[in-house]
């Protein structure tokens, strides 16, 4: 035989108050007491009550829900970005529903989800243009929303680092070391994100007068950055190498370490969004700094204090350059295992065609 459900009318019973009460406390009304909160709130842990969402969405209230559309999760930053705003809604008393986009669906496909489950609000981290960005604020109607992976110029609520202190200083950095030859490993074109960093090293490098040295793409995954860097090797590399996440800096140290080549003797490798892991690389990775966590959690305070009628300002968040150990002045003047060994293959072959 099946277990009747905890009721309200049961939590109501055991703490000594009104229906209406219990009901007040799970909607974190003001009007109750701070004892009378805790009695309920105590007869509920006691019951092992459950709130009922879907008989919430139905009668149309608020559900204290929040949704979360999101890229892969098998990346770190959206997944440690993730974590945060998970963290962040618990400690506020809401629950966060998460949609995960893959290759095949289109964004709205994704926010559809979380519509179908009637959350109170929505935070976009997908890689969106201006014109999605939009189309997707008018899918949403009236539910407060937030993109956190969206295109500058699009007029909706964002909530995102800017890339050009952490690029200059990045690009600086390097040039004073004695870099010329600085090349950059950006990710997907699709994505704003990678749009926006391309783009501040791209004026960063025109400040002292250089341009990209190679210009090379991936996915955001390790995989693609090792295969990006592969097809660098072993004679087409530059001095320093700009990547626009720290998990493709991953795969291109593998690809160096691989064939032999000293990080940061002779090449320097700076990577993007300082994740928790960057710090354990072999060696620890100099990136550029967003604080995940923090974006996670001012993103859901301003949804929050949209939900609640009230307002948060405008938080400007900027980027700043973690110095660790991918970086050092290019050779000089010392000897280039790797060219000699290039040398000697060469040699090798021109005596065994005599």
């Amino acid at each position: 035989m099946t277990a009747r459900s905890v009721t309200l009318d049961d939590v109501a019973h055991l703490a000594g108050v009104s229906y209406q009460t219990v009901s007040r406390v799970l909607n974190h009304s003001e009007q109750v007491s701070p004892r009378t909160r805790a009695k309920v709130e105590a007869a509920m842990q006691q019951l092992n009550y459950v709130p009922n969402r879907v008989a919430q969405q139905l009668a149309g209230k608020n559900t204290r829900t929040l949704g979360l559309a999101t890229s892969d999760l098998a990346l770190m930053a959206p997944a440690q970005i993730a974590s945060a705003i998970q963290q962040r809604a618990a400690a506020q008393g809401y629950h966060l529903v998460i949609a995960m986009a893959n290759a095949s669906s289109a964004p709205q496909d994704t926010v559809n989800e979380l519509l179908a489950q009637r959350v109170d609000a929505l935070l976009i981290n997908l890689p969106l243009d201006a014109q999605q960005a939009e189309q997707i604020q008018l899918q949403c109607g009236n539910k407060p929303t937030l993109f956190l992976d969206v295109e500058r110029s699009a007029t909706v609520a964002q909530c995102q680092y800017q890339s050009e202190s952490g690029a200059k200083q990045a690009v600086d950095h390097l040039v004073a070391l004695g870099h010329q030859q600085i090349g950059v490993l950006n990710g997907p074109e699709r994505s704003a994100s990678a749009r926006a960093r391309f783009t501040a090293w791209q004026q960063a490098l025109s400040a002292h007068r250089l341009t990209p040295f190679c210009v090379l793409s991936g996915d955001w995954s390790a995989a693609s950055g090792y295969q990006a860097v592969l097809a660098q090797l072993p004679d087409k590399l530059p001095q320093a190498l700009l990547v626009a996440n720290d998990q493709m800096a991953l795969g291109a140290m593998r690809a160096l370490h691989q064939h032999g080549v000293n990080i940061p003797a002779e090449i320097s490798l700076i990577g993007y969004d300082d994740t928790a892991e960057s710090a354990w690389y072999q060696p620890p990775l100099t990136t550029v700094r967003q604080d995940l966590q923090q974006l996670g959690a001012i993103s859901v305070d301003r949804l929050v204090a949209q939900l609640e009628g009230g307002t948060l300002a405008n938080e400007r968040l900027e980027t700043e350059l973690v110095l660790r150990e991918t970086t050092a002045a290019p050779q000089q003047g010392q000897v280039n295992v790797r060219e000699i060994a290039q040398q000697l293959q060469a040699l090798a072959r021109r005596l065994s065609s005599t």
